[in-house]
């Protein structure tokens, strides 16, 4: 179903002239099937960042005005959306995308339109690289990408909790395989090879073939790049034949669709996260309040706090890119981004000149930490981790705008 949401529409000044037209933002996403549960929290979040920044005055003397579209997570559709934005309803910029694939498919059309695109939850490592060597690149992106995760997943399997054997269970999506890729690159780094390297399509309800490989392998742990239906039947399948060793794997065993449908079979499972809803910051403390308290979710759990969290943060970097351009030209928008001169403070973070020209990654390794499924929430798997949230994220992100800068020196 089509939507346009924003939380105040455009008034009648009273001498009887219109306000100025609202800035139009895009807001691509899966809020129906299995990746929903990233979709609507991602959604959610944006709504919140917009709801705030339209009643401190908007962007301009403007609105932001949302045009949401739901992808359902196909390709096919988000390439559709995609052309109906950019040449129907005129936006500005898009935030989301979820899937790998669909962001693949789609996001050509805004770089040849020269409209930005902030992709604030797909992580194929591939992303913001797809059309390196042109001189100008529109996709951005405020997500840890699976560069960052894998070395991640295989540093607490293989160095911090002492496996040697492991398999791989990846969906045959552009995430899932593009994700095993990067896995294997990561554990050759370790000269480790996984005993079992097994695929599965999205929807499988039966993981039992693959479970029995990695069984009779001597698989010690099992390392998984899938969305949360799927990666339910994972832990499913474990329960059914007596079998339970540890799943880590990238940051999606965080879904509620996951925990929710795994049940007890699902504790334990670890993943790299770059929010965790715990108010660890008074950023934190007021995002979590607010969006409880306006969508009121089950149990008091955001579905998908990281894609809430980096949804929130993306409207703002738009914004902030907008301000300062002081034009909602694509050219202007974007040059904005990649050389922002202040600070913004997200919900993942700080942001202190996130983007460069040559780099359109938000996020740095040092900023997500290792979470775990425990009481059907994910909380911090390390204390340490845990005391420090508030202080590593500003620290590193202004690392690496000082790096940035003596780079252009």
């Amino acid at each position: 179903m089509k939507q346009v949401w924003t939380a105040v529409a455009a008034a009648v000044f009273a001498v009887g002239a219109y306000a100025a037209d609202p800035i139009k933002i895009g807001v691509a996403g899966p809020f129906t099937g299995g990746s929903s549960s990233m979709g609507v929290s991602m959604r959610d979040g944006v709504r919140l960042a917009t709801d705030e920044i339209n009643k401190a005055g908007g962007v301009l003397g403007r609105q932001i005005l949302l045009v949401e579209r739901d992808d359902e997570a196909k390709n096919e559709r988000g390439v559709q959306i995609a052309q109906e934005l950019i040449n129907k309803e005129k936006v500005v910029a898009t935030v989301g995308y979820i899937n790998t694939g669909v962001a693949l498919a789609s996001q050509r059309f805004y770089q040849e339109a020269k409209i930005p695109v902030m992709n604030n939850v797909a992580t194929g490592s591939i992303i913001t690289k797809q059309f390196e060597g042109q001189p100008d690149n529109y996709i951005f992106r405020n997500a840890a990408h699976d560069s960052i995760q894998a070395p991640m997943i295989v540093e607490e399997a293989i160095t911090k909790r002492g496996f040697k054997k492991v398999a791989i269970l990846a969906d045959s999506t552009n995430y899932g395989q593009l994700g095993r890729a990067d896995l294997e690159a990561a554990l050759k780094l370790k000269n480790i090879t996984p005993v079992a390297v097994e695929k599965f399509n999205v929807k499988d309800v039966d993981m039992t073939p693959q479970l029995l490989k990695a069984k009779e392998a001597g698989a010690e742990a099992i390392l998984t790049y899938a969305i949360g239906p799927e990666l339910a039947q994972i832990a499913n399948g474990m329960t059914k034949l007596g079998w339970k060793v540890p799943m880590i794997g990238s940051w999606t065993l965080s879904m509620a669709n996951y925990i929710d449908n795994a049940g007890p079979g699902g504790e334990g499972a670890r993943m790299p996260q770059t929010f965790i809803q715990e108010p660890t910051t008074p950023k934190r403390q007021s995002f979590i309040i607010n969006y409880l308290r306006t969508f009121n979710p089950k149990n008091s759990r955001i579905d998908s706090p990281v894609s809430a969290a980096q949804g929130y943060d993306s409207v703002y970097l738009l914004a902030a890119a907008i301000k300062q351009a002081n034009s909602t030209e694509g050219p202007k928008i974007k040059a904005a981004l990649e050389d922002l001169k202040t600070p913004v403070e997200g919900v993942v973070t700080t942001y202190n000149k996130p983007f460069s020209k040559t780099d359109h990654e938000a996020i740095t390794a040092n900023i997500p930490v290792m979470g775990e499924v425990k009481g059907q929430r994910v909380v911090y798997a390390y204390q340490e981790d845990f005391k420090k949230a508030s202080e590593v994220r500003v620290k590193d992100v202004n690392a690496k705008g000082a790096l940035e800068q003596k780079k252009r020196q």
